[in-house]
């Protein structure tokens, strides 16, 4: 268990009549102005013994200064009423039809109003440390731009169950892209390992060396417009981060309206113009995932679920299809 840190300081003539908050400051470089002025206030400053909560307190020489700073505790996600869209729900596991812009748990920028705190609120305590207090019952995420199904835990033994499903390749996952151009092969494979971008570590990237094995199987299911874009089956066998949108932008078909993994101006700009407002202004990747299926961890049976298209990828689907 992580435990509080000290911090200690000796006041010398050039500090003599300096403000308290300043000064330690200056002298821990780790503390914020901010947060040393937020410990004194709280009571975790001393002054030879003495508790200082006044951050302006003028010091003296000689004085010796202790900074308490408690050990950080790690935020436990509380229950949120948010709406779900629940396609699947029984005593074993939960199958959600996830928006997009919903973040499935909490991270730094989203600490709450996610998946997970909506889960919380809907399935109550049953779920409360499933997998892990940070995410419980969650077995696998999809972006926060995708839509579509993902499948939670509601008890330890689906949980286990779930995740050697998952990395054993025995899920089956498909999504429907819809991507800039028409790929060359109307069916096929993309194995090219994914890691971390070299130039960019917030993105990731086909990597000639290393990285972790990434297999997208796709076949083009529909041409839209004068070959401007097309609808895209992809089928998982592997489930790397950005699998889909790292692999289709690898083979010069991006996802429409990636902001990470395509050039959303420069591919509208080569579009008619009445098509180009559409792809500028959609408002995240065409990514929607619409197929689960494994064995049920209780019964054993195969579960198959599958979920339409969502109203904004719909629309911009019949937007291209108009030039055809």
């Amino acid at each position: 268990m992580t435990q509080s840190r000290l911090h200690r300081v000796t006041i010398g003539k050039k500090d003599v009549d300096s403000r308290l908050d300043r000064t330690l400051a200056d002298k821990v470089p780790a503390l914020s102005r901010t947060r040393v002025k937020r410990l004194i206030q709280t009571g975790l400053v001393e002054v030879n013994t003495e508790t200082i909560t006044d951050p302006a307190y003028r010091l003296s020489i000689q004085e010796k200064i202790t900074i308490t700073v408690p050990a950080p505790k790690r935020a436990e996600p509380q229950p949120q009423s948010i709406p779900l869209k629940i396609i699947y729900e029984d005593d074993d596991l939960i199958v959600i039809d996830k928006p997009p812009g919903l973040v499935v748990h909490p991270a730094p920028g989203n600490p709450d109003q996610t998946l997970v705190n909506a889960l919380l609120a809907h399935c109550g305590e049953s779920i409360a440390g499933v997998g892990g207090v940070r995410r419980p019952g969650i077995v696998h995420r999809i972006d926060k731009g995708t839509s579509g199904l993902l499948v939670a835990a509601k008890n330890d033994g689906a949980h286990q169950h779930l995740s050697t499903l998952f990395s054993t390749h025995q899920i089956e996952r498909a999504y429907k892209a819809i991507v800039a151009g028409v790929p060359n092969l109307a069916r096929g494979k993309i194995t090219e390992n994914i890691g971390r971008n070299p130039k960019n570590r917030k993105k990731m990237a086909v990597v000639l060396s290393g990285g972790k094995t990434a297999r997208t199987n796709y076949f083009v299911q529909r041409i839209l417009g004068d070959q401007i874009a097309s609808l895209v089956i992809c089928h998982l066998t592997t489930g790397r981060t950005h699998q889909i949108r790292v692999h289709m932008a690898s083979i010069g078909h991006p996802v429409l309206a990636d902001p990470i993994y395509s050039r959303v101006s420069a591919v509208a700009a080569r579009m008619p113009s009445d098509i180009r407002c559409v792809v500028r202004g959609f408002p995240r990747h065409a990514l929607h995932a619409y197929k689960l299926g494994f064995s049920h961890p209780t019964t054993g049976k195969r579960k198959m679920f599958e979920s339409e298209l969502p109203d904004d990828m719909a629309a911009l689907l019949e937007g291209l299809a108009r030039k055809n």
